[in-house]
């Protein structure tokens, strides 16, 4: 229904004083906010006393948008709901464009990508006709972000669709918009080996940068200027051996500049960390340090606080810390961020719930507006029913009893069926939302139990238990060294717990800690050799935590027992089968055996948590992709002893 535009007038609408009265509101979202929704109800009561249908619908998506800057989530899903909803009630093109727009702007917050898209698009096509190319040079650079790294074919033919109608509006802020959108594909395509590519990214930038500068004044999108510059100073830095220093921190002082001036938080973090980083990779530690620090107490002096920005910059701290080899600057640094990681895990956490909400509650608004359209259905058959009887009447006494008869049965019929798909409708409703929130408990509750089942406590002790021991024994950079590996190795555990996806390279990571560990906690008593076939990309996205519990297996019922003259050996391979989306882990050890590990495992009560996870883990994957699953199995005669696990894990 999406794009059905049947008796929509398609000739260019110009835009009524309602409309230019709050796009002005909206103009000054960055400037004074206070304004801006000042001026915007103002518009709104002016649509409601011209009872305009059309100009309310403009309204309340201005609204949304607005709302959506100032990241109250509530708000914004209630006005682009209701402009959505009223768009239904219109054959105009404009306001149906800002419905489609404010809709597809929610559905991006949301994390609903293909319904962004498809929303965004509609919108595009709907503002095209109405020859209203400012838009269109905004929402087609919007898609075109929308379609990154997916699809690099349609991220470059929207970036250009998106230069072409900002060269017909005219005007500075569609062309710094949709010259951004051009300059990401630039960027996210360019080879850092091709010195020709890098000259011509650069000197997009520097034009677009040129053009922020000149028109500064009118353009409203203050963070569009900041992410010029940001992107140049990016550039630079990638660019050749030794990199333009000057210009590099000009271009990142002039984002910080902008980013401290109208309260930007990602283009703050972005102009500090990649001047501290930059330090901090040319060795010169205290300045890099002496610039977090600087952004930490910026960020302290605001009335309000953003515990991503402080983990980032106690982590980045840390890590300055570790290369001065200063570790009781480390262990400070360190507190703050665990303190800080934590809050951005809760509000990460909160905001993950808040947008199920939102998605809840408008599936639940879409139910809702199908029981009211029941309703008034029924209304307008019982007002036909009326009608009936008086024209009934009319003929005569006795044709109107049987017509009356007739027409009460049918009707009588019909407001049944149509109660009865009312009541339907309810209690679909109901169970919709019981399966929501058991859908939400059920995954909460596998988070919980797979993140408990990824750090033995036995594990915990030991590890803790030999570090002790090196310190106690003086060997302090061996004890920092495996502390330090023991700290990445939780913070990795408990990172990727909460995501849905992480690639192939984190996995690796995390994986060479928890065995580099196991390797201390047993004294050195094996070796392990990870290896990846050619056909494999390590950024290719996969379920977290999945390998480690064959790992700990592999160690725990395999190498330990074994005697100790024997050497031990994991080796992990991984192959890549595209066809099928599938990544085959194949993980050996010369351990005991699986006969002799259950023999051993009768007089032992340890029961694998973290195994029976997983394989619940790959059944549910099962529906979508029916190769996940793993076999575990005794190693051939010939190759001696040991255990061999086959790992079908999904690629996402």
């Amino acid at each position: 229904m999406l794009f059905l535009f049947l008796g929509i007038s398609v000739h260019a609408q110009k835009a009524s004083a309602t409309e230019n009265l709050a796009a002005y509101g909206y103009s000054k979202r960055f400037s004074d906010t206070a304004s801006c929704k000042k001026m915007q109800q103002l518009a709104l009561e002016q649509a409601k006393k011209k009872n305009s249908i059309d100009d309310k619908i403009i309204c309340y998506s201005y609204l949304a948008l607005t709302q959506r800057r100032l990241l109250h989530l509530k708000d914004f899903s209630h006005y682009a709901d209701s402009a959505y909803y009223l768009s239904d009630k219109t054959n105009k093109i404009r306001p149906k464009a800002y419905a489609f727009l404010a809709m597809g702007t929610l559905k991006s917050y949301i994390d609903e990508k293909p319904q962004a898209i498809q929303y965004l698009l509609a919108s595009y096509k709907l503002f095209a006709q109405a020859a209203a190319h400012d838009q269109c040079s905004k929402i087609a650079s919007d898609i075109s972000y929308l379609f990154s790294p997916t699809s690099p074919t349609k991220v470059k033919k929207y970036a250009q669709e998106a230069l072409y109608h900002a060269a017909k509006a005219g005007d500075a802020e569609s062309i710094l918009h949709a010259r951004l959108a051009f300059g990401s594909y630039l960027t996210d395509n360019l080879k850092t080996e091709n010195t020709a590519e890098w000259q011509k990214a650069v000197s997009f930038f520097k034009e677009t940068v040129n053009l922020a500068e000149k028109h500064s004044g009118s353009i409203v999108s203050k963070s569009n200027i900041g992410i010029a510059y940001i992107n140049l100073a990016d550039l630079y830095s990638k660019g050749q051996k030794p990199i333009d220093e000057k210009s590099f921190l000009k271009n990142l002082e002039k984002a910080t500049a902008i980013a401290k001036q109208y309260n930007i938080r990602i283009i703050y973090r972005s102009a500090i960390g990649l001047q501290g980083f930059y330090f901090t990779e040319k060795g010169d530690y205290a300045k890099a340090e002496l610039l977090f620090i600087e952004g930490i107490k910026y960020q302290k002096s605001l009335p309000y606080t953003d515990n991503y920005l402080l983990a980032t910059f106690y982590n980045s701290l840390k890590d300055v810390a570790a290369k001065r080899k200063d570790f009781e600057a480390y262990f400070n640094y360190d507190a703050e961020y665990v303190k800080y990681n934590e809050l951005k895990y809760d509000e990460s956490a909160q905001k993950v719930l808040q947008n199920a909400d939102v998605r809840y509650e408008s599936t639940k608004k879409l139910e809702r507006i199908k029981q009211l359209e029941l309703e008034n259905e029924l209304v307008q058959k019982n007002k036909l029913l009326g009608y009936g009887i008086a024209g009934v009447l009319l003929i005569g006494l006795v044709f109107m009893f049987r017509s009356y008869y007739y027409r009460q049965r049918y009707y009588q019929n019909r407001e049944d069926f149509l109660k009865q798909e009312q009541a339907n409708t309810e209690l679909k409703v109901q169970l919709m939302e019981k399966e929501t929130i058991e859908n939400l408990s059920a995954r909460l509750a596998m988070e919980r139990r797979l993140l408990r089942s990824q750090m033995d406590p036995h594990f915990i002790f030991n590890a803790l238990g030999n570090i002790q021991s090196m310190i106690l024994q003086k060997d302090t950079l061996p004890a920092v060294s495996y502390l330090n590996k023991f700290a990445k190795l939780t913070r990795q555990v408990l990172e990727q717990s909460r995501k849905e996806t992480i690639s192939l390279e984190e996995e690796i990571s995390t994986l060479k800690n928890y065995i580099e560990l196991q390797q201390l906690r047993l004294n050195n008593g094996f070796e392990y050799l990870i290896e990846c076939d050619e056909t494999v990309e390590t950024d290719i996205l996969i379920p977290p935590l999945l390998i480690q519990p064959f790992i700990e297996n592999a160690v725990e019922h395999g190498l330990k027992p074994q005697v100790k003259e024997i050497k031990g050996l994991i080796t992990i391979n991984f192959t890549q089968h595209t066809d099928e989306k599938n990544l085959i882990c194949t993980i050996k050890d010369n351990g005991i055996g699986l006969a002799a590990s259950r023999t051993l495992k009768l007089k032992d009560n340890h029961e694998s948590l973290s195994t029976k996870i997983t394989d619940e883990r790959l059944s549910k994957m099962q529906k979508e992709n029916p190769y996940a699953g793993f076999e575990v199995r005794e190693r051939d005669q010939e190759e001696g002893p040991g255990c061999i696990v086959i790992l079908n894990i999904p690629i996402l």
